[in-house]
């Protein structure tokens, strides 16, 4: 399934948009530390703001340091985003995030993805802040959305931690299979690509896509998201301990 990721992005920033009128801005988002939505907001709206600057290649003025009124500051920066998406080719070059260097030269259609998972993750958070607690099915997004999550983790995210000497190569990779996608997706997270297939597998996780998406970014626990742990439950623990995304 090919995604348009344009189109899902201005969906995802609709539905966090929707949220924040209803949402205490004081209130604790859930297994992110002490962030409160006001922060996740102002978090959110800063990030589209740097990402327009980034594929325009060049670095625009701070938004300053607010307070700001949530829902009219996150609506001007995601309007801003849409907009440089709009106007940019997407084959022409910006600055997107590398490694060994933090960023370089790319393809501006690499801040489309990540931005929408960006988004993604972040209206969990919202809605979570919301509910009171976080859990799967909050976000209404497919099985093949949150595939794309979990792909760009396992090729993009984790690689590049690595490559920037966040963390060192994990020591036993993981196998991650999506059992709500079509064919059944596999991946290898910390075995991308090619080498995938060279691993010895101690241990291997499976469910929906939505749960391993939000098992690698930290938002749910296996046992919270639904999952099925084969293996060394140990392997695991060691490698969602790593920093595997920024």
């Amino acid at each position: 399934m090919s995604l348009d990721h344009l189109a899902l992005l201005t969906r995802f920033q609709d539905d966090f948009l929707a949220a924040v009128p209803d949402a205490d801005a004081g209130a604790r988002v859930p297994a992110c530390g002490d962030w409160t939505v006001r922060g996740l907001v102002e978090h959110l709206a800063e990030v589209h703001h740097w990402a327009a600057g980034n594929a325009r290649g060049v670095k625009g003025p701070g938004l300053g340091g607010g307070p700001f009124d949530l829902a009219p500051h996150y609506a001007a920066q995601a309007a801003t985003l849409r907009e440089a998406f709009a106007e940019i080719d997407p084959d022409s070059v910006g600055r997107v995030l590398t490694h060994p260097e933090p960023m370089g030269p790319g393809a501006v259609r690499f801040w489309h993805r990540r931005q929408v998972h960006e988004t993604l993750v972040h209206l969990h958070d919202l809605l979570a802040a919301r509910a009171g607690s976080g859990s799967a099915g909050l976000v209404d997004a497919e099985p093949e959305v949150w595939a794309d999550t979990v792909d760009e983790v396992v090729t993009v995210l984790q690689p590049r931690q690595v490559g920037l000497g966040r963390m060192a190569p994990l020591r036993h990779p993981v196998a991650l299979v999506a059992t709500d996608v079509d064919g059944t997706r596999t991946w290898v997270l910390g075995a991308p690509g090619e080498r995938a297939e060279e691993e010895a597998i101690h241990a291997v996780v499976s469910g929906p896509a939505e749960g391993l998406a939000l098992m690698l970014w930290r938002r749910l626990t296996p046992v919270e998201a639904g999952l099925l742990v084969k293996g060394d439950r140990a392997v695991l623990d060691a490698a969602l301990a790593e920093p595997i995304v920024p």
